[in-house]
């Protein structure tokens, strides 16, 4: 039910599963493993998957600390998309590359979710697109010791918070990983 006109595609949007973003993620091999699976359900069904890689100052594109992680592989077909700020959107091709495959629905995965995560879900609401935010597929590390809640508790609560969005004439929601119909 998108806003964007001509979009009725969906894409599994995997944002920033790279070594050094999900070192110290909470339940990072289970996470990674179901964002594994995701990705080939996806591929299996024929829906695009694209991928989205930070960089800046203290993660330098290229290194080993910025790489997709070992588990997961971009296929050469599938865009990758490269940004340097939260919002996958932001001074990025991402809008570009989503208009191209006719895409209105994102599905999104990943890393870290208080902050790309949840960045880029905003930013592709208010842009017009429908959001699903794989309840059980996306992580973040414990930053706990600087004020913010457990690791479990933003997970819970940006779910709860997905789960409960609306605007005109898009939808939000989140879903776990099993219970994904492509």
């Amino acid at each position: 039910m998108t806003t964007l006109e001509n979009r009725p595609n969906t894409a599994l949007l995997v944002i920033d599963v790279q070594n050094e973003v999900v070192a110290r993620a909470h339940d990072r091999d289970r996470i990674v493993a179901r964002i594994a699976g995701l990705v080939e359900d996806a591929r299996g069904a024929g829906v695009p998957v694209v991928w989205v890689q930070h960089s800046d100052a203290e993660l330098i594109a290229g290194s080993q600390e910025w790489r997709i992680v070992d588990e997961l592989t971009p296929a050469e077909t599938e865009p990758l998309v490269a940004k340097n700020y939260g919002d996958s959107f932001e001074d990025t091709t991402l809008e570009s590359t989503l208009g191209q495959l006719g895409i209105g629905h994102l599905v999104v995965a990943g890393a870290q979710t208080d902050q790309c995560v949840r960045s880029t879900i905003h930013g592709g609401f208010a842009r017009g697109y429908d959001v699903t935010l794989v309840a059980d597929a996306h992580t973040t590390e414990d930053l706990s010791q600087w004020g913010a809640p457990s690791p479990e508790q933003v997970i819970a609560h940006t779910n709860l918070y997905w789960s409960h969005q609306s605007a005109p004439g898009r939808t939000a929601q989140t879903v776990q990983a099993g219970d994904i119909v492509w």
